[in-house]
């Protein structure tokens, strides 16, 4: 499982701004807080490309990349948890940052406090995000096996219905049903019914948090 919480860069122009929030961050011995004076900076050293990382990084930048073209080079990274500052910004601008992927907006001139607290924040749902992330493989890689006949099985029973009635459901035997159930427990290496089915629920929120993604700033 990945380690987002241990990693942290900071893109800030002001040298002031930019030591307090290291301090701040820094603080603990826990984590690597790397410092960029600008987005260039950042691009031109490693962009980020070590994975699993923090950002937060002033929306007005200095040199060739605005904080917006910085935006957009990230888009879809799932391995940064992006934070963007800025002093002043329109309702469409901020719609904009936010639908771009970041997942807040700072008030700048920055409090390192606040720094701090939402950074903490990050780092505790990304930890809670992997962990759904690494149930939701899983149990992908468990109900990968299945035929499409077992599957149909499994959701019959995922749907509350009895070996008849799924033989009836299905125009098969009971017996038939019986002996699919066993492949199928056998199949996902599940010791019980309870547990095939928490496999098959995990893997069937998944597949509904893909078809309906939630965006913000909407």
């Amino acid at each position: 499982m990945s380690n987002i919480a241990g990693h942290i860069h900071l893109i800030l122009p002001d040298p002031a701004e930019r030591a307090a929030c290291f301090r701040a961050l820094a603080a603990g011995g826990e984590r690597i807080v790397r410092c960029f004076a600008s987005a260039d900076d950042w691009i031109d050293g490693d962009g980020g490309k070590g994975g699993d990382a923090i950002l937060l990084f002033r929306w007005h930048q200095p040199g060739r990349v605005s904080g917006a073209a910085l935006l957009e080079r990230i888009a879809g990274r799932s391995d940064l948890a992006v934070f963007v500052a800025a002093e002043q910004l329109s309702i469409a601008e901020s719609r904009a940052i936010l639908r771009g992927g970041a997942r807040d907006l700072l008030a700048a001139p920055l409090d390192p406090r606040i720094v701090r607290r939402v950074i903490d924040a990050a780092a505790d749902d990304w930890q809670v995000r992997q962990a759904a992330l690494h149930r939701r493989r899983e149990a992908e890689a468990r109900l990968a096996a299945l035929t499409p006949r077992e599957r149909s099985i499994l959701d019959a029973i995922a749907a509350g219905l009895g070996n008849k009635a799924i033989a009836r459901q299905l125009d098969l035997s009971p017996r038939t049903v019986e002996v699919h159930r066993a492949k199928i427990m056998r199949r996902a290496g599940a010791d019980s019914v309870a547990e095939l089915l928490r496999w098959q629920f995990i893997a069937e929120q998944a597949r509904g948090a893909a078809i309906n993604p939630v965006h913000y700033g909407a």
